[in-house]
């Protein structure tokens, strides 16, 4: 099976655990994994803050993510740069294994599919970002879209079955469109033994966020829905008007002045989250997890659920986080609350200080009921 993703393009510890999670999840259902990373585009640079077309140092970064995780992925990942040169495993041995392998699967669509990739018995789309994907097939159903969006519709239409994380997608109250596709809903499979040591909680509810690295904004019947900052507007004066400490770890082109203003604790995002280490560390010394979703995710009624937020469960970290429609598929509980504005959360956050042990307990429960790797992948295969 081949896997792809976006840690050599976003080199990061919290994208790296999403997209690894499932070479782990597969490997212990005994497939054969291996890793692919093919986006066509420059990389990000974090220390310099901008892109970049020199892979070398963040080639460098996934092989040791998947070292981290287990050393015998050394020698099981390639990069392609957008100068088409390979790193990790060249050229000839990547298609091989494309050519022979039972499953692509292609998670955020993050792998340009090439026609040397097309040898695969099963080609599968994973849309993690649901709306988005959505909206791109829509317009162009309609003959709109620039040549960017419909190359990026013709390439989703390419697979030959479609995964998404929107797991609302279909229900009468979702505003989001099939495009004629037939969506299975999926989860972010989480490895629970990698979360398990999570040690005593902090004081304070964290949570992690890029404030605005993201694509345009999805339009979807003539109407345009916003991001992150757009519902972060809901619950900008929270710290004000709870006694639990709030901070956001935030990378981007933030606020951070207004945020600490309003009571905020803000802190750099690319620190704690530089190592899949560093990562997995601030979500398990944080007291639990305080956030909102993208405005798309939440006003289509989507049914996203964050992969950050699955790992803090799995962390045994109490989860407060806006419904985008999730709550219909995962039930919340005294480990897992759902809100909509500011009172719930307020509500939400005071119901786990009254009981902070069922909180902790109910929120392991919860990770392994719904996103316990082996589970996840085993229902993708069946689907």
């Amino acid at each position: 099976m081949i896997v792809t993703g976006l840690v050599a393009t976003y080199p990061v510890g919290g994208v790296a655990w999403d997209y690894l999670q499932y070479v782990l999840g597969l490997r212990a259902l005994g497939c054969d994994v291996w890793y692919l990373e093919d986006t066509g585009q420059w990389v990000y640079d974090p220390v310099a803050q901008d892109f970049t077309a020199d892979l070398r140092r963040n080639a460098r970064y996934l092989h040791d993510a998947l070292v981290f995780l287990d050393p015998a992925l050394a020698t099981r990942w390639a990069v392609r740069d957008p100068m088409g040169a390979y790193h990790g495993l060249d050229r000839a041995t990547v298609e091989s294994l494309c050519a022979g392998a039972d499953l692509f699967l292609n998670v955020s669509g993050a792998c340009w599919l090439r026609d040397a990739y097309r040898g695969a018995k099963v080609a599968a789309f994973v849309d993690t970002d649901p709306a988005y994907n959505q909206a791109k097939l829509a317009i162009v159903d309609a003959g709109g879209g620039s040549e960017e969006v419909r190359q990026a519709a013709e390439m989703i239409r390419r697979h030959d079955v479609f995964f998404t994380t929107g797991e609302h997608i279909g229900a009468p109250d979702c505003r989001i469109p099939t495009a004629g596709l037939v969506w299975h809903p999926t989860r972010q499979p989480v490895v629970l033994d990698r979360w398990s040591n999570a040690g005593p909680p902090g004081d304070v509810f964290t949570t992690v966020m890029s404030w605005k690295i993201e694509p345009d904004a999805p339009v979807i019947d003539g109407q345009r829905y916003g991001g992150k900052a757009t519902e972060f507007a809901r619950i900008e004066d929270l710290p004000r008007q709870t006694p639990e400490a709030l901070a956001v770890a935030v990378s981007g082109e933030a606020p951070r002045a207004a945020l600490t203003s309003q009571g905020w604790q803000v802190v750099d995002g690319a620190t704690v989250s530089a190592t899949m280490d560093d990562y997995r560390r601030y979500l398990a010394g944080s007291r639990g997890e305080l956030s909102i979703a993208k405005n798309a995710y939440v006003a289509t009624r989507s049914g996203w659920f964050s992969t950050r937020s699955a790992a803090y469960l799995a962390s045994g970290r109490p989860v407060v986080v806006q419904d985008t429609g999730w709550s219909a598929h995962i039930p919340p509980g005294p480990g897992l609350h759902a809100f909509d504005d500011a009172p719930q959360a307020i509500a939400a956050l005071a119901a786990i200080r009254a009981d902070y042990g069922t909180a902790t307990r109910h929120a392991r429960e919860v990770a392994a009921a719904y996103f316990e790797a082996g589970a996840v992948c085993r229902r993708l295969l069946a689907d």
